[in-house]
């Protein structure tokens, strides 16, 4: 028999209990700093050496309560309590990204339960590829450069702990019997900080808690502009914008060299020191786009998404440049059919429809039956084929008829369910671009005019309607029709 591997570790550190959610979130930092340190200490000795004689492991650290008491918390809040006696755990990462909102999530707890915490190591090993993400210097040999493997001295990412089941609401409690504290686990969250880096090339720490996603350039370039301005008057609040490449610049002359190659997903962030700026992510066209970038925004816990973007106009009563209010969605994506069955309906979010609303009116300068003659409410309907037009139309026609549809995307049905999933409050403001039902193709040339006249005004629709939702308490805009009845206590 192989003698055992031994496995080095360092130090074992006790569960301390809390009553202060600062000092909790600063042991959460002290904590994980031990264990990366210690794991990309010995991964440079072993790239040095070329060997290891045994393995390395490092553990997350988590967050613990125990509430004993069937009392109900503040029945108001959809968050910030849990929902039945027992212990909850969550494990944690990168605790200094993440503080503001750790503090946040866990001095709910200890208000509403009158409970303390306690913060530990977990059972959760740190993959070595997160734990050392976020050292620029160094960078993980692929699989083979090396003389020895990875994964004979380090723990490595598995997709089994990297999973949506909690969200889903299909997880099982843990091996210890503890139910979960946050709707993302800590590798999970480590996965989708890795895959912004790479698919927006801007650092997570960019990212802001309102984020618009656009499928078209035109939005972009107006952001830019908006951002200018913004910074060019302090008044506004707005610190700083950060284009691809993670260049940023805070006045309104700064220079933004272009990158050779964009990602794919360019993203650009109009900051506020508190976090509660803007993103705009250009996610261009199609279904699978969507549920990537909110796949791995959502481990930031943002407040509000919403897609800007073009639609095709499905009532000959509109016209190129008329925009629509998505009231419901009809479903034919299919990117998320296996985590979201269609039957799961999709509501509205009468306060996201508001800002909307009034961010129009604001903006165009019309209101009451006027407003009305630019803006349809209606059912958005997404698909996954851009050329649904050459196929037979009896039966694409003929559903988009009976489902009352006014416009037709790849993205916002996609965007809102995963919003939907995520409980991060979603919704959709869209433009007309084409008319394919009623002979006005999106051709060369046939939209100039709209082009110029109509994304400025749409692009401030959409920064105005997140500036209302930001100015809402936080307890309003997260509201309880986006939590189920055995829901996480983190946001």
């Amino acid at each position: 028999m192989n003698d055992p591997v031994t496995i080095l570790t360092p130090p074992p550190s006790a569960h301390d209990t809390f009553t202060d959610p600062a000092a909790a979130v600063a042991r959460l930092e002290q904590l994980y700093a031990e264990a990366t340190g210690f794991l990309l200490q010995k991964f440079n000795e072993v790239l040095a050496n070329g060997r290891a004689d045994t393995r390395f492991r490092a553990f997350y650290p988590e967050v613990r309560i125990t509430v004993t008491s069937h009392l109900k918390a503040d029945s108001r809040l959809s968050f910030g309590h849990v929902s039945s006696p027992g212990t909850k755990v969550a494990t944690i990462t990168r605790p200094d990204l993440f503080r503001n909102y750790l503090t946040q999530q866990i001095g709910l707890l200890m208000r509403n339960h009158g409970v303390p915490v306690q913060i530990g190591p977990s059972a959760t090993p740190i993959p070595v590829h997160f734990a050392v993400a976020g050292q620029p210097e160094v960078t993980i040999p692929q699989e083979g450069a090396l003389t020895i493997s990875l994964r004979d001295v380090f723990d490595v990412p598995s997709l089994e702990s990297m999973n949506d089941d909690i969200v889903n609401g299909t997880a099982k409690p843990n091996p210890d019997g503890s139910g979960h504290l946050a709707p993302f686990t800590a590798q999970r969250v480590d996965y989708s900080l890795a895959r912004l880096s790479h698919y927006t090339a801007t650092a997570p720490e960019h990212f802001q808690n309102h984020v618009l996603f656009t499928n078209y350039q035109f939005y972009v370039d107006e952001f830019e502009k908006v951002a200018r301005q913004m910074l060019a008057d302090p008044a506004q609040g707005y610190s700083s914008f950060v284009a691809p490449g993670n260049v940023e610049i805070t006045t309104a002359d700064g220079v933004i060299p272009p990158l050779a190659k964009l990602p794919q997903m360019p993203t650009y962030h109009l900051k506020r020191p508190d976090g509660n700026g803007i993103t705009l992510v250009n996610i261009g066209v199609g279904p699978s786009n969507a549920k990537t970038a909110t796949d791995h925004i959502a481990v930031l816990r943002p407040h509000a998404w919403l897609m800007v973007g073009h639609c095709a106009g499905l009532r000959n009563s509109q016209s190129l440049g008329d925009f629509v209010l998505a009231h419901a969605y009809l479903r034919e994506d299919h990117v998320l059919d296996d985590d979201l069955p269609v039957w799961v309906p999709i509501p509205a979010l009468a306060e996201v429809q508001v800002a909307l609303q009034e961010a129009v009116a604001e903006i165009t300068r019309l209101e009451g039956y006027e407003l009305k003659r630019i803006m349809r409410t209606g059912t958005v309907a997404t698909i996954d084929n851009r050329n649904w037009e050459l196929r037979d139309q009896s039966g694409p026609v003929q559903r988009l008829n009976q489902s009352r549809a006014v416009a037709l995307d790849m993205e916002s049905a996609t965007i809102a369910a995963n919003g939907f999933r995520f409980r991060v409050p979603y919704g959709t403001l869209l433009c007309v671009s084409d008319k394919p039902l009623h002979g006005e193709l999106k051709l060369p040339g046939m939209a100039t005019e709209f082009y110029r006249t109509q994304v400025a005004s749409h692009l401030l629709i959409g920064v105005r309607a997140m500036e209302k939702l930001r100015a809402m308490p936080l307890e309003r805009i997260h509201s309880r029709k986006l939590r189920s009845f055995d829901e996480t206590a983190f946001l």
